[in-house]
């Protein structure tokens, strides 16, 4: 038996061995699914450009050019030339990349990255008369035989497959594939087309009922800048552009150590524990848990360092804090107000004075020096309730949002082998 001969037929043993169906089925199907050599599957039948940014544009062109960054952070797994902001190539002439069009269905992968989501891909959709290319740090995979519309862009991205890349990446400060890497991995789908279809539909409506809750979430978020900005004085004025009716008075400045009571906590950051008593807020944007408790709410907790310096919280109960964690407590208005004229007021502060160094931080005089516009009492609660509403609909889609991706991320990794 020559040893090419022995490779192949063991390698197509270890293959009908390893046959395997998903955890989670879709009613109907109960065939075992086909696993193939990625090279079975597979070819690349185009090649790709190096344009970087600069020679790309989004107001007009006639050739569109897919670039790895924005498959990595911007696109979803399947690309709508469409819906998609794809840019232009500036100056881009079809004659000169005739031959590198891209088709609907083709893969395109990002082969480089600077973390462990080097390999991602997006599979090509919705293409009619438009011209598309594959740009920078990218490799498109065609499909040898048709597979069902989003089926691929899917699977590409489930935990199953990239798990395998993992494996096979190159670099340490920036992380690489090629298509010799894409030619070791294993593939698997049903040999049965419709229920690649259901899969690649079901999976596409989860991402258009996320898409729809994202576009809800910003447009809160714009809303809430905006009256940020209509329902204080600006810089220099004793009244707000937009008023709630009934209120008319010039309103006052006055420093927010006048207001309330701030100091720190006096903890480590790692003094939470899993199933604690109390909430523990940290200079992080999550709450953890503690078993003893410093404070007692109603009060407002103000990240004093990291990355998310200046994040609040709205803290009630008992309570604990990280050391750098600012606490306010004991106000002489209302919280509500106080919590929205800090979050329009402190961002700018901190841009303008805080500690850089390694780690950017605030320090007390920053806080209790910082001024707030005072309305009447009555004009500070009902602007405080309109805030608190709209931040707790801003929570609630977040929670919804998240509830999603948490379960696109499980039904990806259980509805594919």
């Amino acid at each position: 038996m020559s040893t090419l001969f022995r490779k192949n037929f063991y390698q197509g043993l270890e293959l009908q061995m390893f046959k395997k169906v998903p955890q989670y089925r879709l009613q109907g199907y109960t065939d075992a699914w086909e696993l193939h050599k990625f090279d079975e599957c597979f070819n690349f039948p185009v090649s790709t450009n190096s344009l970087s940014r600069a020679l790309l544009n989004y107001d007009e062109g006639d050739i569109k050019s897919v670039h790895y960054g924005d498959i990595l952070i911007k696109y979803p797994a399947i690309l709508n030339i469409k819906n998609d902001k794809i840019p232009y190539i500036t100056g881009g002439k079809l004659e000169k990349y005739k031959s590198s069009l891209l088709e609907n269905g083709d893969l395109i992968f990002a082969d480089a990255a600077e973390d462990e989501t080097v390999g991602k891909a997006v599979e090509v959709n919705g293409l009619t008369e438009e011209n598309l290319v594959a740009g920078l740090h990218t490799i498109v995979a065609r499909p040898k035989d048709k597979k069902a519309e989003f089926f691929l862009g899917y699977y590409i991205n489930s935990n199953t497959y990239h798990r395998q890349l993992l494996r096979l990446i190159q670099g340490s400060k920036v992380s690489s594939i090629n298509k010799g890497n894409l030619q070791k991995t294993l593939v698997s789908f049903p040999k049965d087309f419709e229920e690649q279809q259901k899969i690649g539909a079901f999976f596409k409506k989860i991402d258009d009922t996320i898409t729809l809750h994202q576009r809800k979430l910003d447009m809160l978020k714009e809303q809430k800048k905006t009256y940020l900005k209509l329902l204080f004085p600006a810089k220099g004025q004793t009244k707000p552009a937009l008023r709630f009716q009934g209120f008319e008075d010039d309103w006052e400045e006055v420093k927010l150590g006048e207001l309330c009571d701030i100091r720190t906590g006096k903890l480590d950051a790692n003094a939470m524990v899993e199933n604690g008593k109390y909430d523990f807020y940290t200079s992080g944007i999550k709450k953890y848990k503690i078993d003893v408790a410093e404070f007692e709410g109603p009060a407002i907790t103000i990240a004093g360092n990291g990355a998310t310096v200046g994040y609040m919280h709205l803290a009630d109960g008992k309570f604990n804090a990280y050391q750098r964690t600012y606490v306010l407590t004991n106000f002489k208005v209302d919280r509500s107000y106080i919590f929205s004229e800090v979050a329009e007021k402190l961002p700018m502060k901190i841009q303008q004075e805080a500690r850089t160094g390694n780690i950017p931080y605030i320090v007390l005089s920053m806080l209790t020096e910082l001024s707030i516009s005072l309305p009447s009492l009555p004009e500070q609660e009902a602007i405080g309730t309109f805030f608190q509403t709209l931040d707790q609909e801003i929570a609630q889609v977040e929670a919804k949002l998240a509830s999603l991706k948490e379960m696109k991320k499980t039904l990806l990794r259980k509805l594919f082998v």
